[in-house]
């Protein structure tokens, strides 16, 4: 059965994202938790090769390092692949890492139209950058919006998906569940809202969403990547899969994830909150690792990326 054309698929593409972001009328985006003082970050030239993955009549950009088995990272919103710096040298001695630029973001095409970032043909991408390496399977990552990809494709796909790694992006059905029942999530959600607006494009600068990055280095590099992605592009993830209120109750329909899951939150994420995740092993048909980092925010990866780094190493080496 194609899950992509079933009702299985459907509630996917009806959820939001959240971003651990609040919006500011003034342009301006503001990240919800510090980072920890870090290494000076690695450059983009340093990191990997570039390349581009055909999907449909779109091109994905990619930076790849390392050889062995496939393993695909997707970044969030505001963010794009370089979000995976520090994670990508230690993955690439024994994967072939490949961080993608969605779909609308820094080197990646930029189609216009809503119904061009549908849940589905984020999916889809996915599917054609496997491809395009010739593999029958991949280690999945996905942060925040990667994350809701990632959920995605690991239940269209259980035969593509070899292990799942999740960072702050809770179980479809959790998120679900507390939208429908939890005010403060719905009160914290109300950034999405605004991005679903007409106008919300243009109340936003590439140095506004940049302000979250507090590596001056990589805030260069972030500044310019978000020059040459398309804002209105990144807002239509939220018009194309984001639900209107009233929020619907769950389901609980979708088909479970069959493979191996590990899930990282930092607990300062105040626009994914952490109640979102009681019941993710019911969803689950494999085993599930949970990793809770209570002084990291939305951006676990970068927030406590040494930590992040060790642990999917490790779990991906047991």
């Amino acid at each position: 059965m194609n899950l992509l054309r079933r009702s299985s698929f459907r509630p996917l593409t009806s959820l939001w994202l959240g971003l651990g972001l609040v919006f500011a009328s003034a342009s301006a985006l503001v990240s919800v938790s510090p980072l920890r003082a870090q290494t000076a970050a690695p450059t983009e030239a340093s990191v990997g090769t570039d390349g581009y993955a055909v999907s449909g009549d779109l091109k994905i950009h990619y930076v790849t390092a390392g050889k062995g088995p496939l393993l695909v990272m997707i970044h969030g919103f505001p963010d794009y692949w370089y979000t995976w710096r520090r994670q990508m040298p230690a993955l690439a001695e024994r994967f072939q890492v490949v961080a993608i630029d969605q779909r609308g973001y820094n080197l990646s095409s930029q189609p216009a139209g809503v119904t061009n970032y549908l849940m589905e043909k984020l999916v889809g991408d996915v599917d054609a950058v496997i491809r395009h390496f010739g593999k029958e399977k991949a280690v999945v990552v996905g942060h925040d919006w990667g994350g809701m990809v990632a959920w995605s494709f690991a239940m269209a796909h259980p035969e593509k998906t070899e292990r799942l790694i999740i960072l702050n992006l809770p179980h479809p059905n959790g998120l679900q569940r507390e939208l429908a029942h939890n005010p403060e999530q719905r009160k914290n959600s109300g950034y999405a809202r605004e991005f679903q607006k007409p106008d919300a494009a243009s109340k936003l600068s590439a140095e506004g969403i940049a302000g979250w990055v507090r590596d001056p280095a990589a805030r260069t590099n972030y500044v310019a990547a978000f020059r040459r992605s398309s804002i209105e592009g990144m807002l239509n993830y939220y018009k194309a899969n984001y639900p209107r209120e009233p929020y619907p109750e769950p389901t609980y329909d979708r088909p479970k994830v069959r493979c191996p899951v590990l899930m990282f939150h930092g607990l300062k994420d105040t626009a994914l909150l952490a109640g979102a995740l009681n019941d993710t092993w019911n969803w689950i048909g494999s085993d599930l690792t949970l990793v809770t980092v209570p002084e990291a925010g939305h951006w676990v990866q970068q927030d406590a990326s040494e930590l992040v780094t060790r642990s999917m190493v490790a779990w991906l080496n047991r």
